[in-house]
């Protein structure tokens, strides 16, 4: 069994790199120029996975000594892409199909002595981003099984910590060398009946050559044996860029070329570990599952018995008052309406929208559709999907909002449209300011955020109001119960009944469920490290959301046998408390491998951690908010009333 479960999850599209028909591939015939473009740079993890930098920067940013084209060009981007920090440009490289060249000058530029610490923190730090025929420029690494993998990007630099052998007490110092010379190695498969060939992998080994020997400005010296140091405290320093191009004939065909850049590192431990957490929470769904299942059969044979027996001179009148109790007292209350009802209607149906949206957009993902040489389709396609899945918000919170007797109907589609999207919309703007004040790359321009907005209120918006004028002529939803009049009181519950430890018990066992998964998403988002196993998320994400409704289900029974009636709020907050988990993780990501230098280093990291832990929230809130009212309708449907 797990063989085929392991199986089943790594025969998904998306653990090999394959193409849909239309997408055309680029023929190059021999002489041909190939053009390079060059991205933000982004974070590049040292060993044991630490890291300084997560914030993007432009490669032709002022800050950095490089080769700026005379005639820049910026190339178009998707949506997305914008979203998510792409900058490609053009750039001085002369590639040229099948040609190999040795010491090409790129360009000789001056190093100041302003650039210097920032120099030093993009060596330590970060990464060069190159594209050549939509395939990023990669370094040829090893997985733990000795298989040859590509790993996107490659370090501006090399930094090492020496000790001094003359002075061991001495504090270590640090030595920065800048890579300033590049071996490219293309990889191309030949198409004779073409007369062309298709290029199929790129690969770069970084070098730090003194090619000009100190200051002296001639033609750079390839050989040169020294390396080019960066220091804190030097003068301004010429320093020469220059490259090798190799081309290297290979068997690989082009509908496979991504195979060695998404292959998943160490996937026997990934695969075991998931299926030893998926086991472990499934066995504990299914004794939960079983232990409420009985109870609650044997609750309601009792319950329906004394209430067939209510006239039985021979039926102990004690027996009858002790069964007569718990969750069963409660049928005239259970469906009440909640305080605030109508902000619980417009967090599910927000809920609603999202599960939808990243539901639709991970089916996508798992048969094939998202090229990942479409750069930043997964983000364009998430964001068409929650303009469109406005409908399903309005629906569901219109149609929850008049089942639970709300009044204001039409406040309650406008806020739906307008409140959680606004306050997304604002979050992000604050945090863009910083991006902004760091000079990133990932600065969102005002242009995409002229793009969504406008897919907001152009198209979100209707949206929204019609699937809330439909969620109102549907009617309310039906329930099993009538509500009395007056409340009932509620008795004094357990310390561990209590919404805060109950929320803080319930959410561990979605987090134990998830916890590696999201160790990996963690690395994509904050270690700058491509993200493809999109068969092991959805998997897990199907446990995690079984596991949400479960253990949300079995806290409001004991809720309801201890006849606190308030379930709710309760249940959203039950379900959503996997995401303190997630936060706190995320802090000990940070504490752990994450060195952030500067105030608005941390506040981005905070933002970005509360923007996932909120968007977990929301979702596995309204899992367990509509898992609950699914359960307490069948369990009340099955009671007879006199």
């Amino acid at each position: 069994m797990l063989r085929l479960l392991a199986a089943a999850v790594l025969a998904t599209p998306l653990a090999r790199g394959f193409y849909l028909p239309g997408a055309a591939p680029n023929a190059f015939v021999d002489d041909e120029l190939v053009p390079l473009f060059v991205n933000a740079l982004g974070s590049h993890p040292r060993w044991g996975g630490e890291t300084s930098g997560f914030v993007p920067y432009d490669a032709y940013d002022e800050r950095i000594p490089f080769c700026r084209p005379a005639s820049l060009h910026p190339q178009p981007l998707s949506l997305g892409s914008a979203v998510m920090g792409d900058r490609l440009y053009n750039s001085d490289f002369d590639l040229h199909m099948r040609r190999n060249e040795t010491c090409k000058t790129l360009c000789t530029t001056t190093i100041s002595p302003n650039q210097t610490d920032f120099l030093q923190s993009l060596i330590r730090d970060y990464a060069h981003n190159w594209v050549v025929d939509g395939l990023p420029a990669a370094e040829m690494r090893a997985d733990g099984a000795g298989r040859t993998l590509y790993s996107s990007g490659f370090p501006v630099g090399g930094y090492r910590t020496v000790l001094t052998p003359e002075a061991p007490e001495a504090a270590p110092r640090e030595t920065f060398e800048l890579y300033n010379h590049f071996q490219i190695v293309i990889e191309y498969h030949p198409r004779p009946k073409e007369g062309a060939s298709r290029i199929v992998g790129v690969l770069v080994w970084p070098q730090s050559i003194d090619s000009l020997k100190g200051s002296r400005l001639s033609s750079p010296d390839c050989d040169a044996t020294g390396t080019f140091a960066v220091a804190a405290g030097d003068r301004a320093k010429n320093v020469a860029y220059t490259y090798d191009v190799y081309w290297r004939e290979s068997a690989t065909p082009w509908a496979t070329r991504w195979d060695s850049y998404l292959r998943i590192v160490e996937p026997r431990i990934h695969v075991l570990a998931l299926i030893n957490s998926i086991v472990i929470c499934l066995f504990l769904c299914l004794m939960v599952g079983m232990v409420l299942l009985r109870a609650l059969n044997r609750d309601i044979t009792k319950y329906n018995a004394v209430s067939s027996s209510a006239y039985d001179l021979d039926l102990d009148p004690a027996d009858q008052i002790q069964d007569d109790s718990g969750w069963k007292l409660l049928h005239g209350e259970v469906f009440r309406p909640p305080k605030r009802r109508m902000w619980l209607c417009i967090t599910v149906g927000t809920g609603a929208q999202v599960s939808a949206m990243f539901g639709v957009t991970l089916l996508f993902a798992l048969l094939g559709f998202l090229s990942p040489s479409n750069r930043g389709a997964l983000t364009t396609v998430m964001i068409i999907c929650w303009t469109l899945f406005g409908f399903v918000a309005g629906y569901v919170s219109s149609r929850l909002y008049v089942t639970m007797n709300g009044d204001a109907i039409r406040k309650n589609i406008i806020y739906t449209a307008l409140v959680f999207p606004s306050v997304l919309f604002a979050f992000l703007h604050l945090l863009n300011f910083f991006l902004i004040g760091l000079r990133s790359a990932g600065a969102v321009p005002f242009g995409t955020f002229a793009a969504i907005g406008a897919l907001w209120f152009g198209l979100h918006v209707p949206l929204t109001i019609v699937g809330g004028w439909i969620g109102v002529k549907r009617g309310p939803i039906t329930n099993p119960m009538r509500v009395n009049q007056i409340p009932r009181q509620i008795p004094t519950v357990d310390w561990w009944l209590r919404p805060i430890p109950s929320a803080l018990i319930a959410g561990i066992l979605p987090f134990g469920a998830g916890f590696i998964e999201i160790n990996y998403l963690m690395q994509s988002l904050f270690g700058a490290k491509a993200y493809y196993a999109f068969g092991f998320l959805a998997l897990t994400s199907l446990v995690v959301a079984l596991t949400t409704a479960l253990t949300t289900v079995l806290f409001t029974y004991f809720h309801l046998c201890a006849e606190d009636y308030r379930w709710q709020w309760r249940s959203f907050v039950t379900g959503a408390a996997s995401s303190v988990y997630v936060f706190a993780y995320g802090l000990l990501a940070w504490a752990s491998r994450l060195h952030l230098p500067g105030f608005s280093n941390k506040i981005l990291f905070l933002g970005y951690l509360t923007f996932v832990a909120g968007l977990e929230a929301i979702v596995t809130g309204t899992v367990g908010f509509v898992a609950t009212w699914a359960f307490l309708r069948v369990i009340y449907a099955r009671i007879r009333i006199d």
